[in-house]
Order: C-alpha cells, then structure tokens, then sequence
C-alpha cells in the first residue's frame, strides 16, 4: 500500500481507494480532535459505498500497518455488518461484497497475534454467521473444523487453537442467542460433531495441564497455553450442550462428559480451596474459571432442560455434592459474635467473591432449581412426546423421592437459617461506615440471584412453602428459645427472626404474632445493650412482613408506636440503618388493606417529622426516594387529616427538586407527593396551588426537556389542583385558565396522554365554562377534536364525544338557546358534524345493503361508536331541536326532509342497540321534541317513535312501584356529606342532577308532547284519522298497556 499519499481533497469527494481509507482511519484514530472529525465525517460518508467493507477487511489484515488503525477498521467493519448486512437494510452491502469478505474471514480470525484485534474479528466472523448461516455458508462448520483439528498438530502456528477456539466461541454465542426455528435446528444439526472435536481438545488440554501438576517438567509455558486453551472449550461446550441438543440427556456424548465434569468439579476444587495451595494466583484463577464454568453448565442444564439434568447419570450425586460445598461454605460464613465482627478483614480486600462462595452461590441456585422442578414446573404449550412426559415424571419422582429426602430438606433448613441468615462481618463493618449504601444493598431484592443470603432467603422460602410439615416445629422451637428479652445471641435471634419473617405466609395458623409483639418485641425494641441495632432493624422488617398477613385491630397501635421510636435520632441505638429501614417498612404499615387513618393519628405528627428530617439527612438519591414515597404514602392514607402538616411537607420539597438534576424519579415522586396531598386536602388545599402551577408548566411545554419523564405525574397534578379548586363565587385563579392553552398540543400525543388531556378539559368545563367556550380557545379546540374524530379506538372515541357533549352542555348553562347557536356554527365551520354524519349515512347505507360480501363504507360507524355520534346530536337536539334542524339542512348536503328520511331511520333502528339507560332515554327525548312542531316528517314514523317509547319506557318503568315516574328520574335533594368533599365532586354532582335525562321525567314527557301534537294537528279525530290509523294496532295495544294516557 503507498502510505506517502495524502489528502488534499475535501472530504465527501474523496474517491475509495485502500490507499486513501488509510490516511482516513489514521485521521479518525489520531489524537488530534480536527482530524479525528473530519475522518469520522469521511468514514459515514462511504458507510453506504459499494467496496467499503471489503476495503475495510483488507486494511485490517495488513500487517504491515499500525495496530490503532487496523483496529479502528475492523470496529467499523463490525458496525457496518450491524447496520447493513441484513438483505432487507436499505442500502445493504451487496452479494459480491459478502463474498468476499466471507472467503477471508477464517484465514484472518485463525492467523491473527494480537489478542484484542483477534477479539474483534472474531465477534465480526460470529455476526455474519448469524446472518449467513447455514443459507450463504453452508460448509462454515466444516472449515472451521478443518482448521480445529490441523491446530492440534505439533507444527501448527501455537496461536491457531486458541484463535480457532475463540472464534468458535463467539459463533455459538451469537447462535445460541438465535430465536428463529431454522437457525436453532441448523445448529442441533452440526452440534454433536462440533463437540466431538472440541471435547477431545478440552479432555486432552486439561490431561496435559494435569499431568503437569502432578509430575512436573520443564514445560511450564506449555501448561499455561493448555490451561488457556482448555477454558475457551469448556466455555464454547457449555453453551453448545445447553442450546445445541433439544434433549442433551438423551445423547451418549453428552452422558460421558456429564460424568467427567463431576470427576473434574471435584479434582478442580482441590487446586483452589487449600490455603497453602502451590499454585500461583495467576494459575488458580484460570482454575477457579473453569470451575466457573461447569457449575454454569451445570445449573444452565437444571433450568433450561430440568428433566435431562436429572436423568443424566450421577446427577443427584452431583446435587449432594453442592450441598456438601454450600455447607462447607456455611461453616466459615456468618460472625460468631459482633465484638469479632468489628476486628475482621473478610470481604474487606477483594473485589470478587472467593471461588468457594461464586460455586456456594451457583450451589443454592442448582437446589433451588431442583425444588422448582418438583413444585412449580415450567409450563410450555409446546407438543411435547409421550416419551418427554415419560421422562418430566421419572425426573420429578426422582428428585421427591432421593434428593429431597425429609432428613436433606431438615439439614438444608437448618443450614440456611443458622449460617446463612447470620451477618458477616464485612457486612456489619459496612453498616457502620457506609450505612445508606448497606441499607439500600440489602434492600434490592431483584438481584437475589447474584448473593448468597437473598438467595438463601429465596430457597429457604421455597422449602418453608413446600415442607411445612417438617419445618413448622422444628422452627417454632428454635424461635421460643430465642423469642425472649432476656436471650441476647443477637446475630442468632436475628436470622431466626429472619426465618420467622420470610415464613410469615406459612406460620400465620401457628404462631401468635400478637402477643409476640406485645410481649417480646415492644421490649426488645427498647432495649439498650451493644447490638440490638441489628435486632430494632429485624424488628421493622418483621412487623412488615406480618402486618399484611395477620394482626389484631387493636395492636396496631402498637406498632405505630414501635415504628415512631425506631426513627427517633436522639437514641443511640437507632442508627441510619435502623431509622432508614424503619421509613421504608412503614410504607407497608401504611398499605395494609385495614389500616386506619384514626388508629395513626396519635402517632402522625411525630412520625412525619421524623421521616422528613431522615429524607435530608440520608445522601443516596434512591433512599430519598423510598423515604419521599412512605411519606407520599401516608398523605393518600391519611386524607383530610394531613392539612395540619402540609406546610412542612411541601417545604422539604422545594430543595429536593433542585438537588435531584436529571434524576427523574425523584421529580416523579415529587409531583405524585404534591398529587396527593393536594386531593387529600380537598379545598383547603388552594393556598398552595399557585405555587405548583410553574412546575406543571414546564413539563407541559411543547418541546420541554423534562416532558417524556414528568409529563404523565404533571398531568395527574393538574387534574388534581382543578379538582380542588373551589367554584364560583371564589374566581378562578387566573394563573390557572392561562395554562388551558397548552392542553391542545396533548390531543395529538398517544392514547393515554390524550385520555388525560380530555379529562382535564372535562374539570376546566365543570370549573370555568366560560373560559373554555371563550372564543379565543372554542374554535381551537373543536378544531383538534375534529383531526381525532373517526380516527380513534372505540373507547378513545367514546371518551372524546363524551366532552363534546359536555361542550354542549356547557354552552347551554351559559348561554342558551344562543349559545348552543354558536356551538353547532363552530361544530359546522370545523368540519366535526360533516364527519359526523358521513359516519352515520355510512352506517345507514352498510344496513341497506345484503348479503355475505357487503362491505362497511370507509367512514361508516358501527356499535358504541354509532351510539357516541348519535349522542352528540342528541344533546343538541335536546337543547334545541330547531338548531339541531337548522344545523342539519345547511350540513346535509340535501334538502333537510332527504337528509331526516335516512337519518331516522337509522337513528330509531339502532336505539334497540344501545346498551345503557340513560343513553335510551336521551334518544327518546331527542325524538320526542321533534314531535313539537307536528311536522309531517315526523308524525310519518309516529309507528316507530311509539314503539321506541314502549321499549324505553317499559325498561324504565320495570319494577317502580310509582309508575307515573320513570326510574331515572332523580328530583333534587339535599346531601350532606360526612367528610370534607372535592369541589369537582360537588360539580359533577350538580352536572348529573342538571341533566335532562335525570330532570324529565319521562312519563309526563311524552304525554305532554303526544297531547301538544294532537291539538297542533287539529284534535283528537283529525289525528286518529290522519295519522294514528297508520299505526299498527298490536303498537298501539303495547303502548296503551303502559297507562300513559
């Protein structure tokens, strides 16, 4: 390559040559940021040029070049197969490209010296696998086999069988990881050779490696190549035999090296556990890994393929063979007492966990497996062979019957309970120095699976649930021994606490919780001695647990008060750690589904300003949060009773907030604290509200950097400060009708934004109708409710209509008659009724037509969605028939009789489809007003109008005793209300008893509107003779049963 070329040309015009890619990625990996920018510039420029990637491959396999070079070519070699190798990406590297790639692919994983570039390549060769095999690179197994077994021989290139392994290595990854049917199926098709080879590798790395522990020689190099060699196989085979066999167990390959790693997990172990091992660290770390890697293969094999875990040969010996490990384990684990805990160095010096403790980790996870096995098996609807259920059973059996035997489960409990559950001593040395860290280490259940005493609490709580009857004695024993006052064995006490605790669930029948609150924990609680920190924190920990699960009424009380004194900084004995763990656990206190806010009261006041002094003593962000949230907690619990404390609550708040950043969480509980107390205190609440309204703003801005973490707790705060704004007389603030403005933008946004942005605007209506229907903002909105109409889900459309009938119903509280004129002009000029009614003629002309192959026209509405069209009509009509006409004529399209002719007659058809009763009323008065100006339209369909007035009423009317009133007529009366109520509480009320449907009554109604009609048509024999004899009799005789006239 000639490296004397440079670049003068600018950057996009550059032409692709090798030469010219090289003085680019020199450019893009100097130190010089300049350069670095305009290589990087280069480089996107030619991610989409034919020959790029091919380019890239060969200034990567020139050994000639520097190493940061190659380096950066080969990144982005691996980053342009990402992006465009895939056939369907747009702009995708082409077939002849692909080709040759692939052709160089192998040669350069398997010749490569530097480890980091092989690396690199070989997680390159893994990612076009996974995109070329086996449809493009059928023969890949086959070469790199080929490659595999000409690396064993004396004069190979030494680097080619670890480079080969590697490489191999990365490709069962990538597959393994596969989730389509064919990749998986191709890779069981070429497991069992490729295990084959790499087994008898691994097998003859780790005999010479062993051979040289043993024997010695002047081979040392050679036994530290084998020891890295035969850790890159045991890693590629543990993946192979989890994701390359459907049932491992059943191949004999599979069965012999199940057997050996059993042989091996026990010969490995002595190398690494003895202190005064030989060996050097280097060498029993290597060791310590491939030990890592069979109790991975192991435990991978239980819980992704339990049934041949157990039917492969010597498994249940294996299992014993943990347990023996993990009691071993236990023996040295734990403090013996806390005076020795505060002198100790475990844990202290090493950042990863001995090798003893990751297999005793690995151990209890494998038991746990065998337990689920047996007591909550995986469900599949896969098709499963009777011969797989055959084997699922003999596996379960076996593990009941020879694993988990009555004396192995006693062991394994009193193992966990009595070492495992004990605190070491790095764990109490942690508490004192760095005690919000240990609080929140301890707190974080959901990474059970990565330390051994929440994984031993899992397990323990798994053997507790399953084997009660063998563990409910034995236990409550060992707790009366330890329940006492007087017995001060605290690390003990404290992990059978533990037990009893996590067992709450089991021993509810057989404990009496109560007395021992009342008896054993109030006293231990105020206990003065050295250690019973650790017994005040179980103490809150334990209350929580069983609080949920069983406890008297009246020993609530109790409670409150024990949690009152742990957070009590004056006493000595309450540390950060107890008073933290205290503030977490009194949110369950809280949440208990029978707590009283009465029962707490006494209480509250202390409590709370105890929590808000700890939530800004503690430093974590994540602890603030959980304290912020127990006390968000009580305010909801604690309703109208929490206005006393509010201002020292919304006080700690403000520096909260600035310190918190980008944390988002924190400003989210934040908000959702403001939420609850403003709804707590109902109207009393005003006094702050001004105060909030800039927070709310900003996360409502269009564009604001905060809106996609806060807006949905902003949103919750805003409809919670309408909601307690009190009504008219008071004026509304001010501050909050100029926010109404930033409500338009949310209608475009998703689903739930939208359904909140209309719920709010709903409130905003009830509160300040004026300011809604103002003409500055009216138009503005119909316009957006417009854009939705038609293009919404069923429910979304439902609750959308919904506020346009509140707009409506708006309009007439403040205008009348007038008002509603100028609404339906706005609902005409936006376009909203045009859609309307093309929706509704779709729908009449889709019922018009027959047969199986009828089609519903494009804008046409069906079921719910017709009712909610239907009901903005009527609404109108209700208010005003004459507008709702007018509105229809200039609308229609037609002449005004046209239009009504197909418009009632959908209309009456689909009332016997309308669900619910207010709805059928609503239409029925509708048609009923249009009877008032005895137009021969509509006296035409008196047949169908009669026969919907029979259907309503007779459903209204069914089972009243008056039946001069129909059931949803609701007369005012005087409510009176036994706690403080919400303001919007009050309007909706006053909405529900404004409304027509529940003012007319209905009865009366049609009988005055049938007897305006006859007079209007010149009396009684005018309009039998006109009109009535037109009705069916059996209509009429319906009709006449109901008494109305």
């Amino acid at each position: 390559m000639n490296t004397e070329f440079s670049v003068e040309v600018p950057g996009e015009a550059n032409p692709l040559t090798e030469g010219i890619l090289f003085h680019v990625l020199r450019s893009a990996s100097s130190a010089d940021q300049t350069q670095v920018q305009s290589g990087t510039k280069q480089l996107q420029a030619w991610e989409k040029a034919q020959g790029f990637y091919p380019l890239l491959q060969s200034v990567f396999l020139d050994r000639s070049l520097p190493l940061e070079v190659r380096y950066l070519a080969v990144i982005q070699l691996k980053n342009g197969i990402d992006k465009y190798w895939r056939k369907t990406a747009t702009n995708a590297v082409s077939k002849d490209d692909k080709a040759t790639i692939r052709a160089r692919l192998l040669e350069s994983a398997v010749n490569e010296a530097d480890h980091r570039l092989a690396l690199q390549n070989a997680l390159v060769v893994a990612k076009i696998v996974r995109f070329e095999f086996p449809g493009d690179w059928p023969d890949l197994f086959q070469q790199l086999l080929h490659i595999l077994r000409a690396s064993t021989d004396p004069n190979a290139y030494p680097l080619q069988l670890p480079r080969a392994l590697l490489v191999l290595l990365y490709i069962i990854k990538e597959l393994s990881t596969g989730r389509l049917l064919r990749t998986r199926q191709s890779l069981h098709t070429v497991a069992p050779e490729i295990f084959n080879v790499l087994g008898t590798i691994y097998v003859n790395k780790v005999q010479t490696w062993q051979a040289f522990f043993r024997d010695g020689g002047d081979d040392e190099g050679g036994a530290i190549e084998s020891i890295d060699n035969s850790l890159l196989a045991i890693k590629t085979i543990r993946r192979l035999i989890i994701a390359g066999y459907n049932f491992p167990g059943r191949d004999k390959d599979v069965q012999q090296f199940w057997t050996l790693t059993r042989t091996q997990f026990g010969d490995f172990l002595q190398y690494v556990t003895p202190e005064d091992s030989p060996l050097a660290a280097k060498v029993q770390k290597q060791i310590g890994k491939h030990l890592a890697q069979l109790s991975k293969l192991h435990l991978s094999m239980a819980t992704t393929h339990p049934a041949d875990f157990v039917l492969l040969p010597n498994t249940l010996d294996l299992a014993r063979d943990y347990w023996s490990l993990i009691a071993r384990l236990g023996e040295q684990w734990g403090s013996k007492s806390i005076e020795e805990a505060k002198v100790g160095t475990d844990g202290d010096a090493e950042d990863e966990a001995p090798i003893l403790e990751r297999l005793g980790l690995k151990g209890l996870l494998l038991i746990r497996a065998c337990v689920k096995m047996v007591f909550y098996p995986t469900q599949t609807f896969r098709y499963k062979e009777q011969v797989e259920k055959d084997e699922k059973n003999q596996a379960t059996n076996m593990l009941k019957t020879d694993l988990l035997t009555d004396d192995l489960v006693r062991e394994m409990v009193s193992t966990l309970v009595t070492r495992f559950f004990v605190f070491r001593p790095s764990d109490l040395r942690m508490w004192e120095e760095e005690p919000d860290e240990w609080e929140k280490m301890e707190e974080g259940a959901e990474d059970w699976e990565f330390a051994i005493r929440p994984c031993a609490e899992k397990l323990f709580l798994d053997l507790a649930k399953n084997f009660k009857d063998l563990i409910i004695q034995p236990l409550l024993q060992v707790f009366y021994t330890v329940a006492t006052p007087e017995n001060e064995d605290i690390l003990f006490k404290d992990s059978v606490y533990t037990a009893i605790g996590l067992a709450a669930n089991v021993l509810y029948d057989h404990l009496d919780f109560d007395s021992f609150l009342e008896n054993t924990l109030v006293a231990e609680a105020g206990k003065q001695k050295p250690g019973f920190n650790l017994i005040r924190r179980r103490i809150a920990i334990i209350i929580a647990q069983w609080i949920t699960i069983k406890m008297a009424k009246e020993k609530k009380p109790i409670v409150y008060q024990i949690f009152q004194h742990l957070l009590d900084k004056s006493d000595p004995m309450n540390d950060q750690v107890v008073r933290i763990t205290a503030g977490r656990k009194l949110h369950a206190v809280a949440d208990e589904w029978e707590f009283q806010a009465d029962n707490f009261l006494p209480y509250a006041p202390v409590t709370l300003d105890r929590l808000m002094a700890l939530v800004q003593e503690v430093e974590l962000p994540e602890t603030k949060m959980a304290l912020l949230n127990t006390i968000s907690l009580i305010v909801y619990r604690l309703e109208h009773h929490i206005t006393p404390y509010a201002n020292s609550i919304i006080s700690l708040l403000p520096p909260l907030w600035e310190q918190s950043g980008e944390e988002h969480l924190m400003k989210q509980a934040i908000l959702t604290v403001l939420s609850r107390l403003t709804n707590a205190m109902k109207a009393d609440s005003r006094s702050f509200h001004i105060s909030f309204l800039p927070i709310i703003q900003s996360a409502i801005e269009p564009g604001s950097e905060t809106q996609v973490y806060l807006l949905e707790d902003a949103l919750d705060l805003w409809a919670s400060i309408i909601a307690q704004t009190p009504s008219a007389p008071e004026p509304t603030p001010p501050e909050l009708l100029t926010l109404l403005p930033y409500l338009l933008p949310l209608f475009s946004m998703d689903n739930e934004t939208l359904r909140k942005a209309i719920e709010i605007t709903e409130a905003y209506l009830l509160l300040a109708p004026s300011a809604v229907l103002a003409d500055s903002f009216r138009p503005t909105i119909l316009q957006a409710l417009t854009g939705l109409l038609g293009n919404l889900k069923p429910e979304a459309n439902g609750i959308m209509t919904h506020l346009v009938t509140c707009i409506i119903r708006g309009a007439q509280g403040v205008g009348g008659e007038q008002a509603i004129k100028v609404l339906t002009a706005d609902l005409i000029s936006t376009g909203f009724l045009a859609k309307v009614l093309e929706g509704l003629h779709g729908a009449w002309s889709h019922h018009q037509s027959h047969g199986p192959y009828r089609e519903l026209p494009s804008r046409a509405v069906d079921g719910v969605v017709e009712t909610d069209y239907f009901t903005v009509l009527a609404r109108i009509g209700v208010a005003s028939p004459a507008v709702l006409l007018e509105a229809l004529s200039s609308v229609g399209n037609a002449e005004l009789e046209k239009t009504l002719d197909w418009l009632l007659e959908e209309w009456f058809s689909h009332i016997e489809n309308i669900g619910d009763a207010p709805n059928k009323k609503l239409m029925c008065l509708v048609l009923t007003r249009f009877l008032e100006g005895a137009q021969p339209w509509m006296l035409g369909r008196l047949q169908m109008l009669i026969a919907v007035w029979t259907d309503v009423l007779g459903e209204l009317l069914d089972g009243m005793d008056d039946q001069s009133q129909d059931c949803l007529y609701w007369p005012p009366e005087p409510y009176h209300p036994s706690e403080p109520e919400a303001p919007e509480d009050i309007r909706k009320r006053e909405l529900i008893y404004s409304d027509p449907v529940h003012q007319i009554n209905l009865v009366a109604f049609i009988r005055d509107h049938l007897q305006q009609a006859i007079q209007q048509v010149g009396g009684e024999q005018r309009f039998q003779d006109e009109w009535l004899s037109r009705v069916d009799k059996e209509v009429l005789k319906g009709f006449g049963e109901l008494g109305i006239m």
